[in-house]
């Protein structure tokens, strides 16, 4: 089992609950830091947790934790491709869309996540979170299925509003359980498994939505069958989860209380904080003033833009290929799973090379090829000329293995809950603003090449590659004075970890070390 190499945290064998009544008490631990819940189980010093009960430990996370937020996000991406599916399903027509007005329903949703993200990521860090979580699934699911009541754009607009801002506590509430439950070393490979879920929706949602296209004669279009399905499976999945999802490891009734000790001892060399509910006015100011926290948000942005329209786009752009309806939707069915052969191989040479931004780099080139080539060669019909085209359309989504490792950095690197909330704040504004500005890239007059909506594309990818590589500069220099501070004497190794739940910023604590 566990290791501890403190002798005043014992164990209650009768009531197997960790007995904490001098922590108070302990000099060089800051007990009005720490928030009071895992104060109930942290030790005064790191336990040493042995390979086979860590790999029990995160067995049975894995179970309970990873599957809630890989098809919670499935059931999202789904949610929203269901518009692109829409789109070559008469929506179009029979609600009187016309010149941007399909464009702007994708632009809506993401300016809601712009305007409602700070006050959700406030609310995150004071509810409990897999409760919050459940209520914005069940909230955004009524607001998908209403979508089959509308007849206008103007009742698309209002439940495309509704949807953006319920949808978007979901990847921030990813982002902090993904430091709440696992290691540093491991959230590369846990924000790769339901990121990659934006492929699954891809696979699943094609196939899906060509059995909806086969309905015939039914009371209401298909496109409606097809919203009031998806929100109704949504909803009941949202109560599943507010009764299954544990709030946290230290709330997580269906582990025992050594478990939740273990675990919550499991996650303290992250050094990046499990929770805290008080607001620390001065951790505001410092996100504000950190460079990498302004770096996070543009590498979302640069990533976005492309990624949104090319998601709304996507069907329009295959079967502008001269692809048929049924083709178009089997072939983006390959696409997602392009999308997590990417996702999942980033994650794992992230682990093996130790290289997350040199990767995220490598990552981009492929996206930047296939865009030179939609952008110069015209399509004369021929199958191979289509084939080429079509192939080179899946290269240029090579670089969401970027977005998905900035999104594990942000949460590796960003420590003191106040600073980290609004750091992931700011990086979903970047994201939303990038969403929003997507889709109008592409202007219906640019059809079917849309190469004013590429060429854009390529700047962002140019800009990101310099954002990528300031990030690394910054963080290697960072590492390199808290170096520096202890060859001068400056700072004293806390070789224990006494100090890693006491809710200190990455920049206050000198022992911490930034992974890029």
């Amino acid at each position: 089992m566990a290791n501890t190499q403190s002798t005043k945290l014992e164990l209650d064998l009768e009531h197997q609950k960790p007995n904490v009544a001098h922590i108070d008490e302990f000099d060089h631990v800051d007990a009005k830091r720490v928030d009071k819940e895992i104060l109930q189980y942290a030790a005064e010093q790191a336990v040493v947790i042995d390979e086979q009960t860590n790999t029990r430990l995160k067995r049975k996370i894995d179970r309970r934790v990873l599957p809630v937020m890989v098809i919670t996000y499935f059931l999202q991406a789904l949610d929203k491709g269901t518009l692109s599916f829409a789109s070559i399903m008469g929506i179009k027509e029979e609600t009187g869309l016309v010149g941007q007005d399909y464009q702007w329903l994708t632009t809506c949703t993401y300016l809601a996540v712009l305007i409602w993200e700070f006050p959700t990521n406030w609310i995150v860090q004071r509810v409990p979170i897999g409760k919050y979580l459940s209520f914005n699934i069940i909230a955004w699911s009524i607001s998908l299925a209403a979508h089959a009541a509308c007849k206008n754009f103007t009742h698309l607009v209002v439940v495309r509003t509704l949807l953006g801002i319920f949808e978007c506590s979901c990847q921030p509430i990813f982002v902090v359980l993904s430091s709440m439950w696992y290691r540093r070393e491991e959230q590369a490979a846990t924000v790769a498994f339901w990121y990659m879920m934006n492929g699954g929706q891809q696979i699943v949602g094609g196939i899906l939505a060509y059995c909806f296209t086969l309905i015939q004669h039914a009371r209401i279009y298909n496109w409606q069958i097809l919203f009031l399905t998806y929100g109704c499976l949504s909803v009941v999945w949202g109560a599943f989860v507010g009764y299954y999802m544990p709030d946290s490891p230290m709330r997580a009734k269906c582990f025992s209380e050594e478990d939740k000790t273990l675990m919550v001892e499991r996650v303290r060399s992250n050094q990046t904080g499990l929770q805290n509910r008080h607001f620390r006015r001065e951790q505001l100011f410092e996100a504000l003033r950190d460079p990498q926290c302004w770096a996070y948000p543009f590498i979302q942005f640069f990533t976005a833009l492309p990624t949104s329209g090319l998601g709304a786009f996507a069907n329009i752009i295959i079967s502008s290929f001269g692809f048929s309806i049924l083709h178009t939707q089997l072939l983006a069915m390959v696409l997602g799973a392009y999308l997590i052969v990417i996702l999942l191989g980033s994650a794992y040479l992230s682990r093996k090379l130790q290289q997350n931004i040199y990767l995220m780099i490598g990552f981009v080139i492929p996206s930047i090829i296939g865009t030179v080539v939609l952008m110069t060669v015209v399509n004369d019909n021929t199958v191979t000329r289509r084939a080429a085209l079509l192939f080179c359309y899946y290269l240029t989504l090579s670089f969401w293995a970027s977005s998905t490792l900035g999104l594990s950095m942000l949460s590796r690197n960003v420590a003191g809950q106040t600073k980290k909330t609004c750091a992931i704040a700011m990086n979903f504004v970047g994201w939303a603003v990038g969403n929003t500005v997507g889709p109008q890239v592409f202007r219906t007059t640019d059809a079917p090449r849309y190469i004013i909506a590429f060429a854009v594309h390529m700047g962002c990818y140019g800009l990101l590659i310099i954002m990528l590589v300031f990030l690394r500069i910054w963080l290697k220099r960072q590492n390199t004075i808290k170096d520096q501070k202890f060859l001068d004497g400056d700072a004293i190794p806390d070789i224990d970890l006494t100090h890693a739940f006491e809710d200190l910023t990455d920049m206050e604590n000198p022992n911490f070390r930034y992974q890029f």
